[in-house]
């Protein structure tokens, strides 16, 4: 729920608001967050999409690394400030009177989710584009073997040395070789 009020004219921008965040929540391990009043959806911690709808219209900034000068191509799109926009960040305003393009900016979401997921969660997206909420792939089930038959760890013993001969006995050793070849 987006914390600062909405004035009536951007109320009809609610519903991209809502499928997009519907689309965001829909990737594995997706939680939604309000800082600073924004609605933030972020995997394992980490942000990898703000929505916010106020007086000024729907905002939302993306992390899109093969995409971002494509996207800054297109009239509603910004490098994010804050410095982010150096690391890929885009931006997106779409006043009253817009019309969001859905389709992209939920292409825009699925590329900022893999940016930011760990590798395991990304590979998750069926195909390689974004999911439909409720329908990612589950995890294959990793192979445990019972306590029983792992092995114990093993402490790494020093290899004992060789008792050391005494320096006389080589030397004598040495020279007594050196008498025979001569």
């Amino acid at each position: 729920m987006t914390m600062t009020p909405v004035p009536p004219e951007m109320k009809r921008l609610e519903p991209f608001e809502m499928a997009l965040r519907e689309t965001g929540m829909g990737y594995p391990e997706v939680t939604e967050d309000f800082p600073w009043g924004h609605r933030t959806l972020k995997v394992k911690g980490k942000a990898f999409v703000f929505l916010t709808l106020t007086a000024e219209g729907l905002s939302l900034s993306v992390k899109l690394p093969q995409s971002n000068s494509a996207a800054l191509m297109m009239p509603f799109a910004t490098p994010t400030g804050y410095g982010l926009g150096k690391s890929g960040w885009v931006s997106a305003l779409f006043g009253a009177r817009d019309t969001p393009p859905l389709e992209l900016l939920r292409q825009w979401l699925a590329e900022s989710y893999r940016a930011v997921a760990p590798k395991k969660l990304a590979a998750l997206l069926e195909g390689g584009q974004e999911a439909a909420p409720g329908k990612t792939k589950s995890a294959p089930a990793r192979k445990s073997t019972p306590a029983a038959t792992k092995k114990p760890a093993t402490k790494k013993t020093a290899a004992k040395k060789a008792p050391a001969r005494s320096r006389s006995t080589s030397t004598a050793a040495k020279k007594t070789s050196s008498r025979s070849r001569s």
